[in-house]
């Protein structure tokens, strides 16, 4: 029941409630990166949600304006405290997490949930193993168990697996353990980065041009 029809009734019920509060954030966040480069404030990214439905999620740009995609071995994407490809707000709104409060938008649509496995770029679903792609049956989440407990210090294929025991194992109380833990996390900075041999360790994964 709570899986079904009350997750999503909730989702809608603290969007309503949390977005006149975050008015105020948003419109700063959005001022910032203007004044910063005059770049798109807004960076919209493909993503796969719920039963393999590719949709765009929404995002404050924290990379300068075509920045190269860097991906590391396992697809995932390159993640360092110094990479260079971000700007100095992008840096504060990343350790932050307020570079995720766009998805409220995709909250709203129906894409996304609060708590949920975090979506993956659509051209890594054939990397999915059986056993990872009950990943796929749920909303993905602007936090989600891997986020809240690990943040980016797991690999890909650890994440998914995870993700995969989450979409099964669905409750109120497991989302609200993973609401807290995620406040927690953010507020400690804990596992903020997945390469931390810094911006040197981008020669070792591959890179295409792509606008972030």
């Amino acid at each position: 029941m709570y899986k079904k029809y009350i997750k999503r009734g909730l989702d809608l019920l603290f969007c309503l409630i949390a977005l006149p509060l975050l008015l105020v954030v948003l419109v700063a966040v959005a001022i910032a990166i203007k004044l910063e480069d005059g770049g798109p404030v807004f960076y919209c990214a493909a993503r796969l949600g719920m039963n393999k439905k590719v949709f765009k999620m929404y995002k404050f740009r924290s990379m300068k304006v075509n920045a190269p995609d860097i991906r590391n071995e396992d697809g995932t994407t390159y993640n360092a405290k110094d990479d260079p490809r971000i700007t100095k707000v992008g840096r504060f709104i990343r350790e932050t997490s307020l570079d995720e409060l766009p998805q409220i938008l995709n909250i709203l649509k129906g894409d996304m949930s609060f708590i949920g496995p975090r979506p993956s770029l659509p051209d890594m679903l054939s990397m999915y193993t059986p056993e990872e792609m009950p990943k796929l049956s749920v909303r993905p989440g602007i936090t989600g168990y891997c986020q809240a407990y690990f943040r980016n210090s797991l690999p890909g294929s650890e994440k998914r697996l995870k993700d995969a025991w989450y979409a099964q194992n669905i409750t109120f109380m497991l989302d609200m353990k993973i609401l807290i833990r995620t406040v927690l996390t953010v507020i400690k900075r804990e596992g903020l980065y997945t390469n931390d041999q810094g911006a040197s360790g981008a020669a070792k994964a591959s890179s295409n041009v792509r606008s972030m």
